[in-house]
Parts: structure tokens; C-alpha cells; sequence
């Protein structure tokens, strides 16, 4: 998952809701205040906690669950799923007699063997709030360590991991729209699950629509067909994923061929843009397998969502979800849908075993994302884009707090939600620790063959990152430099990494140009020429520097317009920027602009700093709260 992900299910979409229903004070704490908003875990302890996992309730290492067969119908009337789901169950402590699994908002029917039809007892815990319940079914009475227990069920019209969008929501304006989203710990508000990356299973699933739906999921579509008016979609994953990889989308749909092993999906009005946009992918996914080893999930495909999604992607196995403000016109966005292939090793095949460790997952893809970038463009880029990206963590440490624990890279999760410690950290931290180690091995032509060594070795499982230090240090033993290494002051110590690799900042010089004491040259004197040299991350680079700066003279900034055309560009990264770069300037000719795009763009790397910055602007405070529940 790229970083900027959390929606409706998580912060700022969370606090939409909250907004709704509490009020005003809401609005700064979801939207302005730097602080996460923080839950009450100590119900959570009470309930009895997972030892591999503090976010969940489930006890793998009594009973686990092995396979997972859904059986769900579509209603977009009542805004549910309804059906059962059967678990494959082993039991691994012959003492136990029981299956703990975690559920959130559920309406359960009925529990039973699925191999008898016997009903099973079962209890389920009080709800702790934003992490479920706790919920315990008797083992039948047989001679074996193995299971298939049944579970009746519907869904809540308000469950956590699913966004039902109302034909207003979507680009065609006729059709209801849904799609999942369960990391971290959401799928437990769709299915009972050992909702917990230390438990991977392999799913399949017959999912019932009516005819006019496309139905896609994180697996491969082995068929469908036309069933008394409606349509059944029968998908198999056979590749054993987390619960947080289990996705689904339902909507009008259009797909494209973009290559061998891909297509990209959409409504129609956006499918050729779409497909035009990530062209480039099958040449992405091959660059990717040169560096990782082969690509073991069959197809790769693409889902571009409604704007209201508000991430850049999230690497559900087999079909990618990407946010539309990455067709930029230009694939000058397409980076992110590498970071998503990326994640086809780092997350999805190799799995961070709960979210204290979280940082194996991000951390890996976006050191491989890079990876990708150097190989298809230069090493130049590759390093311009780690470069640019460390003021980025420069600032999330400083609203963090320099000693916030959350700063750290392994971080303990007790009493802390997942969600409220999801930030860059352990993305870039991650990755400038994994650089650091490349460089005291002796670079890439050292660590890339180890790398895919261990992408080998702990491939299909879970880890912790005390199995990556010892496989590092096991297959480096010869090497005297890594005796240099701080494990613990790269690992345990918040704030910034102890060391920032030398990266080539030559991309970067070339902009900085421009900057003089923190204040533009006077741009427009300078000829439309010194426009065209500039690379596309390059001019994101130069608006960042600027938005970080004094605020400028309107005048000037108008002349930079007038060069660069930056109020008819489609590059959301960089129409973000200058918004925000006119905000503080105090232009208020582009309030009006910035609203509107907020509007009609969910991304929520975009919509919260934008909000943030009006907000804070005297003059257009009240526009703004008006805006937000508009």
C-alpha cells in the first residue's frame, strides 16, 4: 500500500462520519490536529489479546484457520453482504477445544460442522470499540485434528471494511459501486477470520450480483455465469494471503488489455484514459521479477476506483486498486502502480507478522519500488526520488515528536490501534535503513542476490524482523563491515534514521537554482526555456521547496503560472502543491479552486493538508467547515 491510504474505514473518513454525528470538535481532531486520535485498548487487554498479535483476538497457535471458502450475495439496497462463509480448521494444541476468530458488527444466524450439519456452541465477546469481538465456537467431537466449520452471516450496513458509493459517487452516475478495504485489521467486518498477518490462507469465493455487475477480487476469476436474473463470479486464490489481502469490488465495469499477464478495469467513462496510463506495467512487473525472482500470483491486474478512494493503491494480490488521481495524462504517476508490484513480494509473499513490524512490508517495497525506477530510468531518479522524500520524513518526525515511540521502526502496538500509528515512518525509515545496509555490504551487486535469497527463504510465511536481522547477519557473517551496524539505534530509537545515505542530488541542484534564500528568483524574468529541462518529479520537487518557504508574492506566483501553466495541469501531485503554495500566499482567487478540487478528490494525502491549510487561514475558516460538511 502506497502511503497515502487510509479512507473511510480509517482517519479522515472515520472522522468524516464522527463529524456527522459529534460535531464540530471533530473537525479538528481528524482533520487540523497533528495528534492521532487515540482509542481506549485497555477493553481490548481485558478481552484477551493474541501473544503474536495485539490487534487481535484470535489464538492461531491453539487452533488456526487453514482455507477459507466464501459464499456472499451482493445487496446494494440494504448496503450488505449476505451468506456464510466455511473455514478449514486445524487444531494445533491437542488440549484446546476450541476456534477463536475475530469478528466486528456481524449478524450472525447460525455456527455449525459444515461436514454434519451440526450446530456448534458459540459465544461472542462484548465489543471493544473500533476492534470487534471476540469469538469462540466449540470444536465438534471427532477423531481428527481437522475441521470445516460453517458460519451463516450478514454484514453490517456500517461494517468498517466496505465503502458502498451511490451511483452520485461514480463517474457513470447510473450504478451503486463497492469496494473493501481491510487493512489493517478491517476483514473482520466482513467475514469471521483470524483477522491477523501472522495467519495465511488460501480463500475461494462464489459471489452472487445482479447481471449488470462486474465482480472482482483479489484472487482469479475461474467463471460466471447468468443464474434467475442475477450473476454468480467464482474466484480462487491459491496463493496463502492475510486477511487484510482479501478484496473485493463490485461495479459497472469495463476492462483492457495492457498486457500478457494484465488487464486494467473501470467504469467506461475513464477505461482507454485508464489503459493509455498503465501501458507501461508489463514492463514494470518484468523489471520487478529481475530484481525479486518470479512472479508466483498468475495475473496482475489493475482496478481503478471512484475518486472517493483515498489512497494511491493498495497491492491486493492479483488486482491492484489505484486511485484516478494518478492518470495525470502523461504516466507521470505510474510509480505508484510499482510500488504495488513491488508489494507482490514485500507484504503479500513475505508477510510482517503483526503491525509492530509493519515496516517489513513498506520499508522493502518502497526500496524495491526504487530499485524499479533506477533500472527504467536512471540511477539519477532513483536517488532524486530517496532525496526528495527525506524533508518529507523530516516533517512527520517533527509532528510526531522527535521521541514519539511511533517514530521508531519496530514499534509496540499495546494499547495503540494500528490505524493511529500508520504514518511514513515506516516507509522511509525502512528504506533508508535497507540503503544503509546495502551501502556497508558493498552495494547492489552484494545485497541484490542476498535479497533474493531472502524473498526465497521466507517466501508464503510471516515474519518478524528478528528472522530478517539473523538471515541478514547469517548471510553476511564473512563480511567484518556489518559489524558496524546499530541494530538497535536503527530499529528501537525514535526519531530521524542515525545515518542518511549520500544519495546523488545532482536532479536536485538543478532546482535548488531556482530557490535563492528561501525565496523564488524572479522567475519571470527567466525565459520559458529553463521550463522544458524540468522532469516532471523535478518540478513536483521545485513546487515543494517553494510551499515550504516564505510565502510568495502573488505577482510572482502569477508569472510562475503563466510559465508553467500550473492552473490547467493534470498532475494532481503537482496541482496539490501549487494549490497549497497560493493558500499561503493568501491568493483568494484559488480558494475557491482548491475547494472544489477537494470535492471531487478523495485522496487523502491531498484532502487533509489542503483542509488543514484553509483552515487555518482566518478568512476562509468558515467556507471551509461549510466545504467539509457540504
Amino acid at each position: 500500500m502506497l502511503l497515502t491510504k487510509r479512507n473511510v474505514f480509517l482517519s479522515i473518513c472515520i472522522g468524516i462520519v464522527a463529524i456527522l454525528i459529534k460535531g464540530t470538535e471533530y473537525l479538528n481532531i481528524y482533520i487540523f490536529s497533528s495528534e492521532p486520535y487515540g482509542r481506549n485498548c485497555s477493553a481490548m487487554e481485558k478481552a484477551g489479546l493474541s501473544p503474536l498479535d495485539p490487534s487481535s483476538f484470535s489464538r492461531p497457535e491453539l487452533a488456526v484457520v487453514t482455507e477459507i471458502f466464501l459464499n456472499l450475495s451482493v445487496n446494494f439496497d440494504r448496503k450488505v453482504l449476505i451468506g456464510n462463509v466455511d473455514l478449514s480448521i486445524k487444531k494445533i494444541d491437542e488440549s484446546n477445544n476450541e476456534v477463536i476468530l475475530d469478528t466486528s458488527n456481524l449478524n450472525i444466524a447460525s455456527i455449525y460442522d459444515a461436514e454434519t450439519a451440526e450446530k456448534l456452541e458459540y459465544s461472542v465477546a462484548e465489543p471493544v470499540p473500533e476492534y470487534g469481538s471476540k469469538l469462540s465456537i466449540q470444536l465438534p467431537s471427532n477423531s481428527s485434528n481437522s475441521y470445516r466449520i460453517g458460519i451463516k452471516y450478514e454484514t453490517s450496513p456500517e461494517a468498517s471494511g466496505l465503502q458502498w458509493l451511490s451511483p452520485n459517487a461514480t463517474a457513470g452516475k447510473k450504478h451503486p459501486y463497492l469496494f473493501s478495504q481491510f487493512q489493517p485489521i478491517h476483514a473482520r467486518s466482513v467475514l469471521p477470520c483470524q483477522d491477523t498477518p501472522a495467519v495465511k490462507t488460501k480463500y475461494t469465493a462464489t459471489i452472487s450480483t445482479p447481471q449488470e455487475y462486474t465482480v472482482l477480487m483479489s484472487a482469479i476469476c475461474n467463471g460466471s455465469k447468468e443464474l434467475h436474473g442475477g450473476k454468480l463470479s467464482h474466484f480462487v486464490q491459491d496463493v496463502p494471503i492475510p486477511s487484510y489481502l482479501i478484496a473485493i469490488a463490485v461495479g459497472v465495469l469495463q476492462s483492457r488489455k495492457i498486457g500478457p499477464r494484465s488487464h486494467v478495469w473501470a467504469e467506461k467513462e475513464i477505461i482507454d484514459e485508464s489503459a493509455y496510463e498503465f501501458a507501461d506495467t508489463e514492463h514494470q512487473l518484468r523489471t520487478a521479477e529481475e530484481i525479486c525472482g518470479p512472479y508466483v500470483w498468475g495475473i496482475y491486474d489493475l482496478l481503478v476506483l471512484p475518486p472517493s478512494f483515498p489512497y494511491g493503491g493498495m497491492e491486493n494480490p492479483c488486482l491492484t486498486f489505484v486511485t484516478p488521481t494518478l492518470l495525470a495524462g502523461d504516466r507521470s504517476l505510474a510509480n505508484v502502480v510499482a510500488h504495488e508490484i513491488a508489494h507482490s513480494w514485500t507484504g503479500n509473499l513475505i508477510t510482517n507478522r503483526n503491525f509492530e513490524h509493519f515496516w517489513l512490508n513498506e520499508g522493502f517495497t518502497v526500496f524495491v519500488e526504487r530499485k524499479i525506477k533506477g533500472r527504467l530510468e536512471s540511477a539519477l531518479s532513483q536517488d532524486f526520488d530517496a532525496y526528495t522524500h527525506v524533508t518529507e520524513l523530516k516533517e512527520t518526525v517533527n509532528r510526531l515528536g522527535k521521541d514519539s515511540p511511533l517514530t521508531q521502526l519496530v514499534i509496540d502496538l499495546k494499547g495503540v490501534h494500528p490505524d493511529d500509528a500508520f504514518s511514513i515512518i515506516p516507509y522511509e525509515k525502512g528504506q533508508t535503513f535497507l540503503r544503509y545496509l546495502e551501502n556497508i555490504v558493498g552495494g547492489p551487486e552484494q545485497f541484490e542476490p542476498f535479497l533474493r535469497q531472502y524473498f526465497d527463504a521466507f517466501k508464503y510465511k510471516s515474519i518478524e524482523t528478528k528472522d530478517f536481522q539473523e538471515f541478514f547477519t547469517k548471510h553476511f557473517s564473512n563480511n567484518s563491515a556489518i559489524k558496524s551496524i546499530d541494530w538497535a539505534a536503527w530499529l528501537y530509537s525514535p526519531g530521524m534514521p542515525p545515518v542518511i545515505p549520500n544519495y546523488d542530488k545532482s536532479l536536485a541542484v538543478i532546482c535548488d537554482k531556482l530557490i535563492e534564500n528561501g525565496t523564488v528568483r524572479a522567475i519571470y524574468l527567466l525565459p520559458p526555456k529553463i521550463k522544458k529541462p524540468l522532469i516532471t518529479s523535478q518540478v513536483i520537487y521545485f513546487l515543494q521547496i517553494i510551499s515550504e518557504a516564505e510565502a510568495q508574492p502573488i505577482k510572482k506566483l502569477e508569472a510562475l503560472n503563466e510559465l508553467f501553466g500550473f492552473d490547467t495541469v493534470k498532475n494532481s501531485e503537482i496541482k496539490f502543491r501549487w494549490l497549497r503554495i497560493c493558500i499561503k500566499a493568501r491568493w483568494e482567487d484559488k480558494v475557491h479552486v482548491a475547494l472544489t478540487w477537494i470535492n471531487i478528490v478523495g485522496r487523502m494525502k491531498f484532502v487533509r493538508p489542503l483542509y488543514r491549510d484553509l483552515y487555518q487561514w482566518e478568512a476562509t475558516k468558515n467556507k471551509t467547515v461549510d466545504n467539509f460538511f457540504g
